[in-house]
């Protein structure tokens, strides 16, 4: 699975590794035998202890748990391979996970945190710079729009994750080439940051004047999860398209959850002692059991879209099972730190805050977290047909313009390593031969 280089080549199935490795996560330190590993051994090793933990977390066996941390770092680095990278941050998810058994101490460490919002947009827009994936997702958007409204005169766009304005200035543009003419057009974007908002405003606006185009931009200032659908304020006679762009992952979680103590993180020593398995989550990734995807799909097809776009990350990061998102979830973020390898170099500050900031984050909730808290449950693109389906939308298949324009776009990136390809339809974004994130096309079936 990794390369001399430590790189890794994601190729493999860590899993069928391990057992023929000798390597116990038990022995004493210093662990002197550790610095002797070659690259290609580091990674193999860094992957074993990393499965090898989670099982002894998952069973609470943390005294265990703890010495293979200890051997992961001594192996790990924030600032080495892609193996090592990436180790760093899934023996943080881990350690995290073992900390909230311990509420008081958990909390007590994370008190005086701050969290800073400029940051975290700086890091999202790197995120947007250094990889094609967000710019495909908004060319196949945009193509889909200007194809479905083709001759209306009043379109509404609804932005559930309204916080790139590149993608509508280029729609705003393309609009204005129409033959018949630029539509009145109105933009309601959804975001909880409002200077994420009342930057995309000025943006749009500004653009909106220079090409002569009649246009409104509705700021909506909400979580996805909290949004009224009334303030979309959807009215008669607009053609109506909905982009949802890395959002509806997060409504997953189930709608309640019903806390097996007075633990507000979900996970208790007294569990564990009861036999309870920290790994278990009442919502599961079958399409049918949370009622809050539900529900809000069924609000959005209530709007009646002339279309909706939909990208997600297409990956199975949401089984019950700790084990099961931690071996699926090394094999999605190798890729993404792959990408990053053979984009920025190892010293930049970028790659290491995009890593961190970002990836690393998402790594912590998808391993640390449960229930509601519990919000990057990705899954893959036939699960989102299956659920899309149910919920009354029916599949549009993209155009080959749609697609030609995703495929010129990567083959003028830095990343060789990028590929795109048709799946029913739809688009599957990859890092080599795996799949990082999907696109799909939907319409109301009548």
């Amino acid at each position: 699975m990794f390369q001399d280089d430590g790189s890794s080549s994601v190729t493999s199935t860590p899993v069928q590794t391990f057992p023929s490795m000798s390597i116990s996560p038990l022995t004493g330190s210093p662990y002197p035998w550790l610095k002797e590993l070659k690259s290609e051994e580091r990674g193999l090793c860094l992957i074993h202890l990393l499965l090898t933990c989670a099982k002894h977390v998952a069973s609470g066996n943390f005294e265990h748990a703890n010495i293979a941390l200890d051997q992961i770092s001594h192996l790990s680095s924030p600032e080495g391979d892609t193996m090592q990278r990436i180790a760093s941050y899934f023996a943080e998810a881990l350690a995290n996970r073992i900390l909230k058994t311990w509420p008081g101490i958990y909390k007590a460490l994370h008190s005086t945190k701050i969290p800073f919002a400029s940051e975290n947009i700086l890091v999202r827009k790197m995120f947007f710079e250094y990889f094609p994936y967000l710019k495909v997702a908004f060319v196949i958007t945009n193509q889909v729009i200007i194809e479905a409204m083709e001759g209306e005169k009043i379109v509404h766009v609804i932005d559930l994750n309204a916080s790139e304005p590149t993608q509508w200035r280029a729609l705003l543009r393309d609009l204005s080439a129409r033959p018949e003419g630029p539509p009145h057009l109105r933009i309601t974007g959804v975001h909880q940051q409002k200077e994420v908002l009342d930057q995309m405003a000025r943006i749009l606006i500004e653009e909106a004047e220079k090409l002569d185009i009649p246009f409104q931009f509705n700021p909506i200032l909400s979580k996805i999860e909290n949004l009224d659908f009334e303030k979309l304020n959807v009215k008669t006679g607009e053609a109506l398209a909905i982009s949802s762009v890395l959002q509806l992952h997060s409504l997953l979680a189930p709608e309640e959850v019903t806390p097996t103590t007075k633990d507000t993180n979900g996970i208790s020593q007294k569990d564990l002692g009861n036999g309870y398995s920290p790994s278990q989550d009442t919502a599961s990734s079958s399409p049918f059991l949370s009622s809050k995807i539900d529900s809000f799909l069924n609000n959005l097809r209530g709007l009646s879209p002339k279309v909706m776009i939909v990208a997600e990350q297409d990956s199975n990061h949401n089984k019950s099972s700790l084990m099961e998102r931690l071996s699926e979830s090394l094999y999605f973020y190798a890729a993404l730190f792959d990408c990053l390898e053979s984009t920025l170099p190892r010293t930049s500050m970028e790659r290491l805050k995009v890593e961190k900031m970002l990836f690393g984050e998402e790594i912590k909730n998808i391993i640390a977290c449960e229930g509601g808290e519990r919000k990057e449950r990705h899954e893959k693109l036939d699960k989102w047909v299956q659920r899309l389906d149910l919920s009354g939308f029916g599949c549009v298949p993209l155009s080959y313009y749609a697609l030609l324009q995703a495929r010129r776009l990567v083959q003028g990136y830095s990343c060789d390593g990028c590929r795109i390809k048709e799946e029913n339809g739809c688009v599957v974004m990859c890092w080599q031969d795996r799949p990082l994130f999907s696109v799909s096309a939907w319409k109301c079936r009548r």
